[in-house]
């Protein structure tokens, strides 16, 4: 029964919305620009101390992108084209600052301060060409920035544990990390990076403020409006709908699942989208419905037939294949094996793609968006 519901499950995923008789793929990639794991030393480090780091892939992998992450990437993607001479496209969606440790400090962990992503890839050499790559990536049409965040953290929780003396936090803090797991609960995670997750009605307003400020910093820096947004943990309040619509955003990335936060620790709610569905302004929800997370797969190699059946399923409803693939998938900053071993199970996944489906278009997320709303010719 259960290997039956798991070969149903991705077919019934895409029995609503809008449909197509093209093969379009979208690779969607989360968290780029954020810090998470600054250093393999800091994750020594972590781990001499008690803080079980190395049982969570995020805090074990995940790191800003360095120079040889990015060029090894592109390298992969430049190699393959589709018949109309696109190359695979990575929707990066990215987050415009990280916290400004040193400021904040200075502060006696009263204000916050953040930085801009441009500033925090200059803090290393290995990440000091972090934006130029973005950019080289988008002139070969490789990378697609877009909006995910400010930061990829939830500061009014942030700054009240801080203010409250988290010694956990304050020994992250020490080594520019925005929140760390717990010593004594390894599986709870670092709730601090739930940066839209809120409890109150003065944390909800922060937060509309934040996504709202990182969109102008996102326009200031790549030069053009993100016109979609992938909420961070896939937590939004359909509050900030309207307000974010007005910076430019058309289209929602997301799973099925939406959760929205309710006051005072209650339940979350959570709503339910479907490919091209809008909402009451008229912005359009684009449906992950497909994965490739080697990384968080339990056998790495099973990410690629995982990725062809869920491609194949959505090829099979008339529906675009959306294919989740977070960043931490092609870091090798802290295990270079990680990202190696990952590249080239994406070479291998693309070389499937191509051979199955020779008539496949690679295209980014607000290009399909796009295409939905009509603003490009269907074809």
């Amino acid at each position: 029964m259960s290997s039956l519901r798991s070969f149903i499950a991705p077919y019934y995923r895409n029995l609503r919305g809008w449909r197509t008789k093209r093969k379009i793929v979208v690779f969607e990639s989360d968290d780029w620009g954020s810090i998470r794991m600054p250093s393999r030393e800091v994750y020594k480090k972590c781990l001499k101390a008690g803080y079980p780091v190395d049982r969570n892939p995020y805090e074990k992998f995940d790191s800003l992108e360095s120079k040889n992450d990015l060029e090894l990437l592109f390298e992969i993607l430049s190699k393959f084209t589709d018949q109309q001479g696109n190359h695979p496209i990575i929707t990066a969606n990215c987050l415009v600052a990280n916290p400004d440790f040193e400021k904040i400090k200075e502060s006696g962990y009263q204000s916050y301060f953040y930085e801009r992503v441009t500033e925090t890839f200059k803090r290393t050499p290995s990440t000091d060409r972090g934006f130029d790559l973005w950019q080289e990536g988008q002139d070969k049409g490789v990378f697609k920035m877009q909006f995910h965040g400010r930061e990829h953290l939830n500061v009014g929780l942030f700054m009240r544990a801080l203010q409250a003396g988290n010694d956990d936090l304050l020994f992250a803090f020490d080594l520019g990390m925005p929140g760390i797991m717990s010593k004594s609960n390894g599986n709870t995670g670092n709730n601090l990076v739930e940066a839209t997750y809120f409890r109150t009605p003065e944390d909800k307003l922060d937060i509309l403020d934040a996504m709202l400020d990182g969109l102008d910093i996102f326009e200031e820096l790549m030069g053009f409006k993100s016109t979609s947004l992938i909420p961070p943990n896939y937590t939004w309040s359909i509050d900030y709908d309207e307000a974010v619509g007005q910076k430019g955003v058309k289209y929602f990335q997301g799973y099925r699942k939406i959760r929205e936060p309710q006051m005072n620790g209650n339940a979350p709610l959570y709503h339910t989208y479907y490919l091209g569905q809008k909402n009451l302004n008229g912005q359009l929800y684009l449906i992950r419905n497909a994965s490739f997370e080697p990384t968080l797969t339990a056998v790495s190699s099973d990410a690629i037939n995982t990725c062809l059946r869920e491609v194949s399923a959505a090829f099979a409803m008339g529906k675009p294949a959306i294919v989740s693939t977070h960043r931490i998938n092609y870091m090798g900053s802290i295990f270079p094996a990680n990202r190696d071993a990952n590249l080239k199970l994406l070479k291998r996944l693309l070389v499937q793609l191509k051979s199955r489906w020779p008539e496949v278009e690679f295209m980014a997320s607000n290009t399909l968006g796009d295409l939905i709303s009509g603003s490009i010719k269907k074809h």
